[in-house]
């Protein structure tokens, strides 16, 4: 049975990833993150504190489970931050991915590391995995970085972007677009929603499969995982409000460029999903039938 090693298990995707192999059955499953374990199920895997900016930490990890697949979901991800807290952001996102391709190279294992499409400016989406990126901000720049940092290590390499990643963690403890937009409405607070941005959603669940997919074919190179359409910002908010049949009223359009953030978003990318659902059989599902199933979770949750 092959071992795998994920980076980032608290987080959304990192749960979401753990879940998934548990149920599989089919790997040796090593979970780390920053700080304590906070996965409910405790059982079938092996959990590790690791500090991933550490190249000693990583290191050592490596060199006692030899892992034979690495899938690194931890990241600085809060664009905004990124642009005031750089150093930080390099350390996390760049850094930390060049200890993990050297032990890697090292340990022979396949490294499966998470990206985005802010590595595109946004003027030609969606885009396919071999149009030329142009990052906007720093986050990006972070993110581009790392993914060509990889390609340059003799290492088994594949990298995965994605866009918009919803859903929830086991304890309710993070928010989403589809959480926020409904949560907002119910409580009658009137929120501001983009109307020039356009993206393909990912729901959790669909990227974890994504990414386990890559693992298990051994493939390699660059894969778009997201959402299988690119819409409206606002008009992911408006189908969220029609799904629970909200006020509409409380939705206020605004443009981005009124918002007036540290880091200039990109209008449209979304992406071609042809290459995954080729090559790794990846079949994600509608948005609206993502909110459905992020709904039936949290019921299971607050029975």
């Amino acid at each position: 049975m092959k071992k795998i090693l994920i980076t980032g298990s608290n987080g959304l995707l990192g749960q979401k990833i753990i879940y998934n192999l548990l149920d599989r059955g089919n790997f040796e499953i090593i979970a780390t993150a920053k700080g304590e374990n906070r996965l409910k199920e405790k059982e079938g895997y092996e959990f590790i504190a690791l500090d991933i900016t550490n190249r000693d930490d990583i290191a050592s990890v490596f060199d006692n489970y030899k892992p034979d697949v690495v899938i690194n979901t931890a990241a600085m991800t809060n664009v905004d931050q990124c642009e005031s807290e750089k150093e930080a952001c390099w350390a996390l996102n760049v850094y930390a991915v060049k200890y993990l391709a050297e032990a890697s190279e090292k340990h022979n294992s396949h490294l499966i590391h998470l990206s985005t499409d802010f590595v595109f400016d946004g003027e030609n989406g969606p885009y396919s995995e071999s149009d030329e990126p142009n990052p906007l901000h720093y986050y990006a720049e972070s993110k581009l970085a790392s993914e060509r940092l990889l390609q340059d290590y003799d290492v088994k390499w594949s990298i995965a972007r994605t866009i918009i990643i919803y859903g929830i963690v086991d304890d309710m403890s993070r928010s989403n677009l589809v959480l926020w937009a409904k949560n907002s409405i119910e409580n009658k607070q009137t929120i501001n929603v983009v109307n020039d941005q356009y993206r393909s959603p990912t729901l959790a669940e669909d990227l974890a499969e994504g990414c386990i997919l890559i693992a298990e074919k051994e493939a390699e190179g660059i894969f778009h995982l997201s959402g299988p359409k690119t819409h409206c910002i606002l008009d992911l908010v408006y189908m969220v409000a029609d799904y629970y049949d909200l006020d509409k009223s409380y939705i206020k359009p605004i443009t981005s460029a009124s918002l007036n953030q540290a880091a200039k978003r990109p209008p449209k990318t979304g992406f071609v999903i042809d290459k995954s659902r080729k090559i790794l059989g990846y079949n994600p599902v509608s948005f609206m039938e993502g909110i459905k199933i992020l709904e039936n979770q949290i019921l299971e949750k607050t029975k």
